[in-house]
């Protein structure tokens, strides 16, 4: 297994905000939506909290996909914030109001709390402490609160990793292509987050590896 390299956990610079508004994450964006659905028929309940939701890909789909739901997504990046916003207003307006932004940096006591779903895509590997994001979901979280945490997994060697960049960012602008390169540097094995899940005390949640790169943090609490 490669060693882990840790990243910047803000993702701010003028270059990225730009290439990442740009970039068309759609499909794969989509398809973890649709994955919770299927995964959770009943739905996420009325309150979603959207850590590290950059530019607002996820939340945007989240109250297209649920029409009750409402959103609040959490970034300490206010460029990623800004896109987030901007794209929010050319949802509908029923859509639009059900979507709320908060720039804060995890942890935060003052983060809301109360929520029926906490969803994450592609924070994990940016912490330098993962178990922040735990302790923080169990400081959000409404009983029965729905968990969805979803990122890269880290590729056991130099090679798979290399033959990840060439397969999935080959075409990618140069900084897309860097910062996926050290975000998979970055990422987490399934293996070391099924252990920060027990130090978090959060048995409950379950860990998925999913198609070549992905894992997945699924589950309900109590």
């Amino acid at each position: 297994m490669l060693q882990r390299q840790v990243e910047p956990e803000l993702m701010n610079a003028t270059d990225q905000v730009e290439a990442y508004a740009a970039a068309d994450f759609s499909q794969s964006d989509q398809a973890l939506v649709e994955w919770i659905a299927q995964r959770f028929p009943m739905g996420l309940g009325d309150r979603v909290i959207d850590l590290g939701c950059g530019p607002g890909n996820i939340a945007l789909l989240l109250v297209q996909r649920w029409q009750q739901i409402e959103v609040v997504g959490i970034d300490g990046a206010p460029k990623m914030l800004a896109l987030a916003k901007a794209r929010g207003q050319s949802l509908g307006s029923d859509q639009a109001r059900r979507l709320h932004w908060q720039q804060a940096c995890l942890p935060d006591s003052s983060l809301p709390v109360g929520f029926s779903a906490a969803v994450s895509n592609s924070l994990l590997h940016h912490l330098h402490e993962p178990g922040v994001l735990w302790e923080s979901i169990k400081q959000v979280a409404a009983p029965g609160c729905v968990v969805v945490i979803h990122d890269l997994r880290r590729p056991n060697s130099e090679e798979e990793l290399q033959q990840l960049v060439e397969r999935h960012a080959a075409t990618a602008p140069p900084v897309l292509k860097r910062d996926y390169e050290a975000s998979l540097r970055a990422a987490f094995s399934a293996e070391e987050v099924q252990q920060q899940l027990l130090q978090a005390q959060l048995p409950q949640l379950k860990v998925m590896e999913r198609e070549d790169r992905y894992l997945t943090v699924w589950g309900q609490l109590a």
